[in-house]
């Protein structure tokens, strides 16, 4: 009927943080990230909804088929290998595993092409939701109890630290399972032997969006309240000690900042590496993100900065849209994430592109017999991976490690 407003229905999530905004005025917009993404039952990451893949908001390595998971599992192989001889409890680690289909992938790849590896390992996965939990529960069914789960990352040293032996074989079931062997060198308590990865988790970490206010020469944050029922933007002073990572900014670089300048910073990133680098005994710490350098988050021509709402494969501006029903990522500063765990005392192996990356794994399997019979659908999954104009150049991966041997 000409004349009559039809009001769209407000979601749960939104009378929620409209609620706490209404409670305490203006939240900064990190804290409007974690409940558009993580709320316990109505966050974007909690909903049923395929988010990834052609139905669903964006795509990822992982959403490209098996390859990818295979090329990981293939290097994670060799890692392992590299380990010295007397290192116990080898694990791998994932974070972030979304619906499990890349754990399934690498799993599925050990077990038909390193039995023998396979039998010594477990898979952790680091999942607080328990939600996502079910997913990953039942997509990896057939790994039984292989694949371990734990909320947070000092969980996984808390139970199942044994140092396993060789064992038959087979499907990942009870029989499976590694066995004690006293003479190998024990973890160290509270950290484990192996490999700790994740894949677009970083990128999802709640941001802090600071704003340079040219007349005054000085930073303030963007926070977030109410304006009747819609939420608005609005300046808020920030802590002293959030603007570390931007005061230091050189001089002449302030100078040419246009006004309003937005640029992200993220430590609750820098908190997990920080975490993840302590947990690790022997092995690499790996991830593969969205991101830029230090050097590169620096440009002036950048004026609102890397953070995107996603829905149905559209990049949006509007970033207090629906919450919970698009996402949200910022690009990655992987100068201070490399920073972080380098004074967590890592070793740095490697910043490279996803195409560096995955071209440097074929190579050296060019002649491993789980890479023949390379078909049409192989070829159209690596060039997605690894081509500029697709996955290749907008992923980078950080490669750090710990008490590993470097092979001759």
């Amino acid at each position: 009927m000409a004349g009559v407003e039809v009001k769209t229905p407000v979601s749960e999530l939104t009378r929620i943080i409209r609620a706490e905004l209404a409670a305490r005025g203006v939240v900064p917009f990190a804290r409007f990230m974690e409940l558009a993404l993580y709320h316990p039952r109505l966050g974007y990451y909690e909903s049923d909804r395929d988010r990834v893949g052609f139905q669903g908001d964006f795509y990822t390595s992982v959403s490209t088929g098996e390859l990818f998971g295979q090329l990981l599992a293939c290097r994670f192989a060799r890692w392992l290998g590299e380990l010295p001889r007397e290192t116990a409890g080898r694990r791998i680690v994932e974070a972030g595993a979304h619906d499990g289909r890349l754990a399934r992938d690498i799993m599925a790849w050990l077990r038909q092409h390193r039995p023998e590896l396979f039998g010594k390992i477990q898979y952790w996965i680091i999942e607080p939701s328990p939600q996502r939990q079910q997913w990953q529960r039942e997509k990896l069914r057939d790994f039984g109890p292989r694949i371990q789960w734990a909320a947070d990352l000092p969980s996984i040293t808390h139970k199942g630290a044994s140092s396993p032996q060789p064992s038959p074989p087979g499907n990942g079931g009870e029989g499976d399972l590694p066995t004690v062997d006293q003479g190998a060198r024990q973890d160290a308590p509270g950290k484990f032997n192996g490999i700790l990865f994740s894949n677009e988790l970083l990128d999802a970490r709640p941001v802090h969006r600071f704003g340079w206010d040219k007349a005054r020469q000085e930073w303030f944050e963007w926070g977030v309240a109410l304006d009747g029922e819609k939420f608005v933007w609005i300046k808020i002073r920030p802590p002293a000690n959030s603007l570390e990572p931007v005061v230091q900014w050189p001089e002449e670089l302030l100078r040419v900042l246009p006004d309003g300048y937005v640029v992200e910073t993220c430590p609750a990133a820098e908190q997990w590496w920080r975490e993840a680098a302590g947990v690790l005994d022997r092995g690499r710490l790996l991830t593969l993100d969205y991101g830029f350098t230090q050097e590169e988050m620096l440009n002036p021509s950048r004026t609102q900065g890397t953070l995107r709402a996603y829905l149905h494969h559209h990049a949006s501006a509007d970033l207090l849209m629906n919450p919970g029903e698009q996402d949200l990522t910022a690009h990655v500063n992987f100068s201070t994430i490399q920073a972080t765990g380098e004074n967590a005392g890592l070793k740095t192996e490697g910043y490279l592109t996803q195409t560096q990356f995955l071209t440097g794994i074929l190579a050296e399997a060019v002649n491993d017999p789980a890479f023949e019979g390379w078909n049409s659908s192989r070829t159209r999954q690596f060039q997605t991976l690894t081509h500029p104009d697709h996955l290749g150049r907008a992923f980078k991966v950080l490669i750090q490690g710990r008490a590993v041997e470097t092979p001759k």
